[in-house]
């Protein structure tokens, strides 16, 4: 491990990163009620491991519902601020929850030993090798086994470790789907490895990597042409992205990176924002409905796991069709609202929204009866049904 010059503890944060982190910790001891640290016995290793597990609040109550994984190492120190920043976006639901696993290599320089690669050939050995193979054929089976993941991994690591990390990529059918490398130390013929290995993807990855200003020279040199290369890589599997930071350190650079690459790569994940419907859902002619269940199944290919689609994601579909007087797809929305919630109002209340407009103000009516008897959803509730009950029954033409 090369060496810099700042130690950790004297890393000179500006204000804007102290609130940064602040709230990163604040979320990290509030939102996620499940956070426990085991001994791992592990005969790759030959020893026991210290790991960290993370779980979402919602896991207990939520049997069937499947989380990404992520595998940390320098789980030590690394931990606290990606269980922080996922916290923090899945309580906006801009990212998905996500069971954080991370491996403590504090002891005994142990993640320079289980960083380990030959330097004639560049590949893992002796305790590396064992460590890569401890990670592969028993962590992740471990916690696969005993937990209900999504067929989602991503591995983080810094300096040392981020540069470790990228020889499972050397696979050819990698064990993650997303690595998170931060301020890499390269092994040797990295700088080209990397970039042929993805161009020959077959599957789709997802590769962040990122430096400081602070770095040093060899380090932020073997990134960058590593960046140069990849950038020349012409391959629709990779999704690709780095980031220098201006005025950050070795490690300061580690709380501005984090955020970046997982909202890189669950970019797909969020809810529609208002810049998306402006500027892709409501200037369309026709087919709103299709862009919404087209959006939700790209979000199960791209990320291999089901999103159930968001009540306020309808309602931006909605205001769609209502803005272009599309009235005859908010008869489509109502079927993919039944299946998607079969229980509440929303189904019934858009088929009634449909009659409506079209000035079916009887069917309105009787639609809009039935809502009322079904469970609340958002801002649509019971007494708003009734009201709308109660107008279009005003407004249908009495039997004489």
């Amino acid at each position: 491990m090369l060496l810099y010059l700042i130690p950790k503890s004297r890393v000179n944060f500006n204000l804007e990163n102290m609130k940064h982190l602040l709230l990163l910790l604040f979320f990290s001891a509030t939102v996620f009620s499940q956070k426990t640290t085991e001994t791992f016995v592990s005969t790759k290793l030959g020893e026991s491991r210290e790991i960290t597990i993370g779980l979402p609040a919602s896991y207990e109550k939520n049997p069937n519902k499947q989380y990404p994984i992520l595998i940390l190492l320098d789980g030590d120190y690394l931990f606290d601020p990606f269980f922080g920043a996922l916290n923090y976006g899945a309580y906006w639901d801009d990212l998905p929850e996500t069971i954080i696993v991370g491996i403590s290599q504090n002891k005994n320089d142990e993640r320079t030993d289980d960083s380990t690669y030959d330097d004639l050939n560049g590949v893992p050995s002796k305790k590396g090798a064992s460590f890569f193979e401890f990670i592969g054929g028993e962590l992740l089976p471990y916690i696969e086994k005993k937990y209900h993941v999504a067929p989602f991994r991503i591995i983080a690591g810094h300096d040392i470790t981020a540069g470790y990390l990228n020889f499972y990529l050397y696979k050819e059918n990698p064990v993650f789907n997303a690595y998170i490398s931060l301020s890499p130390e390269l092994a040797p013929e990295m700088e080209v490895r990397i970039p042929e290995k993805l161009a020959k993807l077959k599957q789709p990855v997802f590769y962040y990597q990122s430096s400081g200003e602070g770095d040093l020279k060899d380090v932020k040199e073997g990134i960058k042409t590593l960046d140069t290369n990849i950038k020349q890589v012409v391959n629709p599997m990779l999704n690709y992205k780095y980031e220098e930071f201006k005025g950050a350190s070795h490690y300061s650079s580690v709380l501005y990176s984090i955020p970046n690459a997982l909202y890189q790569f669950f970019d797909c994940y969020k809810p529609i924002s208002m810049a998306e419907y402006t500027e892709k859902i409501a200037v369309l002619q026709n087919g709103y409905v299709k862009y919404l269940t087209d959006k939700y199944d790209g979000i199960e290919k791209t990320l291999g796991f089901k999103v159930p689609i968001r009540s306020t994601d309808f309602k931006a579909i909605e205001a769609a069709i209502l803005k272009n007087k599309a009235y005859q797809e908010l008869d489509d929305l109502s079927q993919i609202a039944r299946k998607n919630y079969p229980k509440s109002i929303l189904a019934d209340y858009e088929l009634a929204l449909m009659y409506e407009k079209l000035g079916d103000t009887k069917k309105a009516a009787k639609a809009y009866q039935k809502a009322a008897q079904l469970n609340e959803i958002g801002d649509l509730t019971k007494d708003l049904m009734l009201e709308k009950f109660d107008e279009m029954q005003s407004l249908t033409p009495k039997k004489k």
